[in-house]
This record gives structure tokens, sequence and C-alpha cells, in this order.
């Protein structure tokens, strides 16, 4: 069988390994797969995911939801953070998101989110180190296929060391 890191690093070069973690991604999260969500390209800090122009997509004037614009936000940096951030020592709760729409969506639409490693330690490791929780606020843009900037997002990640965690998980 094939193991999680080892998938997620040959998907950076790989159009078999790339089609192994979207197809696995749609079993892994049933919600997003009505969306068509795709991630098109992976680095070790940086994430780009197609939302195709598609009726299950489209509001009632035929544009991109709003709704599932928000969604892929949640998606690409919910992702990028719990890939380069160890799951079992980490608990990653969204706390809310803000959106700013700007362009009304026609065409198939890319959100991208880029960290750094640096961001990462100053952002998240080391304020753990002195505080129970933290909140990292994570910018992702959207634009069309035409390169039109669809919207900005905001989503607000609370971070806890899961041995600070104070509630059971069932």
């Amino acid at each position: 069988m094939f193991n999680q890191q080892e998938v997620l690093q040959k998907a950076k070069t790989s159009a078999f390994y790339l089609w192994l973690l979207n197809r696995s991604l749609s079993r892994m999260i049933p919600f997003n797969k009505p969306h068509g969500f795709r991630i098109v390209e992976i680095d070790d800090y940086r994430l780009k995911v197609l939302m195709p122009y598609q009726r299950s997509n489209w509001n009632h004037i035929r544009g991109l939801h709003a709704c599932g614009l928000a969604t892929i936000s949640e998606f690409c940096t919910g992702f990028l953070l719990l890939k380069n951030l160890d799951m079992k020592k980490y608990r990653i709760i969204m706390q809310r998101m803000e959106m700013e729409y700007h362009y009304q969506g026609k065409m198939d639409a890319f959100a991208e989110f880029v960290i750094s490693r640096e961001w990462l330690d100053e952002q998240v490791i080391n304020p753990l180190k002195m505080q129970e929780t933290v909140v990292v606020p994570c910018e992702v843009k959207i634009h069309d296929a035409a390169g039109n900037h669809l919207t900005t997002g905001n989503v607000f990640w609370q971070f806890k060391e899961w041995s600070k965690v104070k509630t059971k998980v069932a």
C-alpha cells in the first residue's frame, strides 16, 4: 500500500501520483467531492487548487458560487498547513473566515496559498512554546483562468498541541 508522505512527495513531479493524491482526497473529504476540487500544483510550501467551472459550482447567475470559493480557500490553506505540521502533535481548527469578492467567476478558478518554513516557525511553532493556543491568519487568493482576481480569503486557523487539548476525541 502507499505511504501518505511518499504520495505527497512524488505528487510534486509525477502526474500519476498527483492523480492518486486527488483521488484519495475525494474519498477522504466527501463534502468536497461534488465541487471537483483538484490539486494542480503542489510543492513543499505552496499549493494551487482548481475549482472547475461546472454546474455544481454555479450560483443562480451561472457564476462561481461564493460558498464554493470560500470552501476552496479553507481546503487550500488547511491542506498545506496539515501537510507541513505533525498532525499527531498539533490540533488545527478553523476559527473564522473572511472573504472579499472582487470579480465574478465565469471560468475555472485557481486558489493558491504560499508559506515558508520560517513562516511556520514564527507563526505556529515558536508561539506555541509560550502559549497554549495560537490563531494564525492565512491569506489565499483566487484567480480565474484569465488571471482575474476573484477573491481574497483570510482563513484563521487555531493551533494547539494535542497534549494540551482538554476535550476527548470520540
